[in-house]
This record gives structure tokens, sequence and C-alpha cells, in this order.
């Protein structure tokens, strides 16, 4: 069942659209490799989706604070060259995107609940950027899994673009999943272990709160995300 939520939506995406003006994070490749400890998966069914909404250390600290996300993995997805670098992602010549991969429970959150989340969270109407963030790898995109999961995207989008929700048109590419690489260790997570780093105090922590006060009956507990951001 699709879920109507154009009535709602935000002209101002949460006011997020300022916020990408402030920095980039191309040039914040911080060298903090840290000790991963995957979070458990459990033994429900679950599915996955794949989002990239320009620099992936935003899209991970929202994704991965909602009720129903089990994992959540910053990676690259989209392009030609097998296991790339995020140094080779960078240079905008691998095809690839910064997404990340969405691992939740269906019967908790539903695919339609994590697009209103996508959508709503980033400036979907600016082609191959997001604020200072320039470049294919940045592009607004949803890799789809299975043929529900494309036609829910594309209704959606539609539903959008004839809304006049924004006063551009809508550019998120819907491309099929073809491959996930994980992005190197010191990027997973990065928000959590780098709250102090000057793009995450400027961008991804006041983009974080914003998205907290519109979905809070969506997030997990307190508890849950401490317990996972000391994981």
């Amino acid at each position: 069942m699709l879920l109507n939520f154009t009535h709602i939506f935000s002209l101002s995406m949460l006011g997020f659209a300022g916020i990408f003006s402030i920095s980039s994070c191309a040039g914040h490749n911080t060298q903090s490799v840290i000790g991963m400890s995957e979070q458990k998966i459990t033994t429900a069914v679950t599915d996955t989706a794949s989002f990239g909404t320009g620099c992936f250390w935003c899209t991970e600290a929202i994704f991965q604070r909602l009720n129903g996300v089990i994992k959540v993995t910053s990676g690259y997805s989209g392009g030609s060259v097998p296991d790339p670098t995020y140094e080779e992602v960078c240079t905008g010549t691998t095809g690839h995107a910064e997404c990340c991969q969405v691992v939740y429970n269906p019967s908790v959150i539903s695919y339609d609940e994590l697009l209103e989340v996508f959508w709503k969270t980033h400036d979907p109407t600016t082609l191959n950027r997001q604020g200072n963030d320039v470049g294919p790898q940045y592009r607004s995109v949803i890799f789809y899994h299975s043929e529900e999961q494309k036609e829910k995207a594309e209704h959606y989008k539609a539903a959008l673009n004839d809304s006049g929700v924004f006063n551009k048109p809508v550019v998120t590419a819907i491309e099929p999943y073809r491959n996930f690489y994980a992005a190197e260790n010191y990027h997973q997570k990065y928000f959590d272990y780098n709250p102090g780093q000057m793009y995450c105090r400027l961008v991804i922590a006041p983009k974080v709160e914003k998205f907290e006060k519109v979905f809070k009956n969506k997030l997990k507990s307190t508890s849950k995300n401490s317990e996972t951001a000391n994981k």
C-alpha cells in the first residue's frame, strides 16, 4: 500500500538545503581507523534498501537512528570499477555514488517510510550535487532491489513532481541495484565516532537534530541509539 505523504512534505526539506552550503565532506578524509563491531542481525525477516543523498556520512547518521533499521553500511554503488577506493570515487570517474545500504525489518518500518525519510532529508532537485559536494558521486539516487521498490520509488517521484512541492523538478536517479562495495572502515559510523570534526558539527549535527524532531515517532529509543553509537 502506497503512503500519501506529499501533502505533509515540507517545502524547506527540514531546512537542510541551507545546511549543505556550509562545507563539504570531500576535504575531510580523516584517517581515524576504528575498530569495527558489526551490529548483530536478528533472526527476523529482513529486506535491503540502498540510498544515495550526497555525502554518505549524513545518510548513515540519519537512517541508523530509525526504529526497525538493523544495520547501515556506507559504501559505493552503481559504478563500473570493482572495489573502488574513496579517493577513486571522489574523482567522479568511476560511476559510483556514495550511498548507504540499509538492512531493515519490514514488519517494523516499511520501504514507503524509508522513502519518506529519503525524500525529506536531502535536496532531490540538484543534479549531481548536495551543497558544496559536487559530482556524480554525490547524486541523489535510489538503487532498487526489486520491481516493487522500483514502482514505489517512481510513484513517489512522480507524485512529488506533480504536487509542485519543489520549485524545481526532482532529478533523483532510480537505478537497478548492481553492486555495493563497503567503504573503508574509517567511514563507518563516522558521525558517531567523530562528533567533534568540523563537518560533523556544522553540517551533520544540525541535520540530524532536525530529522529527529520531524521523525521523532520513528526513532529508536535513546538507549538503543547510545548502544549503537558505542559499538
